[in-house]
C-alpha cells in the first residue's frame, strides 16, 4: 500500500519561501519519477513538478520555473519542493505523487490513485 505524506506548507507574505516535503512509504522509493501538484480553490488540481529516479532529470510547469526546485533523498525516502520568491497565485493545497515520463523526462501524470491530505500553502499580499 502505496502512502504519501506532504508537510511543510504554511502562511507566509508574498516574496518569501518554503520547503514542502513528501514521504514516502509502501513501495521502493528510489525507483520511480516523483512529481507535486497543487489544488487551489474552485480549480482542478495541477502540476507543478518532477523529478526522474536519480534526480538527473526535472520538468516545471511555467508557472514555478525559477521559482521552485524539486530534489529527492532516496535514502530518506523523501522528496522536497523548495519554494521561492511566492506569489500569492502560489496558494494551494500542495500534493505529490508518482509520476510516468516521456521520453525520458518525467512529465505531469499521476500513477496513483491515492493523495493524501496535502499541505496548505498560502500567500498573502
Amino acid at each position: 500500500q502505496v502512502q504519501l505524506v506532504e508537510s511543510g506548507g504554511g502562511l507566509v507574505q508574498a516574496g518569501g519561501s518554503l520547503r514542502l516535503s513528501c514521504a514516502a512509504s509502501g513501495r521502493s522509493f528510489g525507483s520511480v519519477a516523483m512529481g507535486w501538484f497543487r489544488q487551489a480553490p474552485g480549480k482542478e488540481r495541477e502540476f507543478v513538478a518532477a523529478i526522474n529516479w536519480n534526480g538527473g532529470r526535472t520538468n516545471y510547469a511555467d508557472a514555478v520555473k525559477g521559482r521552485f526546485t524539486i530534489s529527492r533523498n532516496n535514502a530518506k525516502n523523501t522528496a522536497y519542493l523548495q519554494m521561492n520568491s511566492l506569489k500569492p497565485e502560489d496558494t494551494a493545497v500542495y500534493y505529490c505523487n508518482a509520476v510516468g515520463s516521456t521520453f525520458g523526462v518525467p512529465d505531469g501524470t499521476p500513477i496513483y490513485d491515492y493523495w493524501g491530505q496535502g499541505t496548505q500553502v498560502t500567500v498573502s499580499s
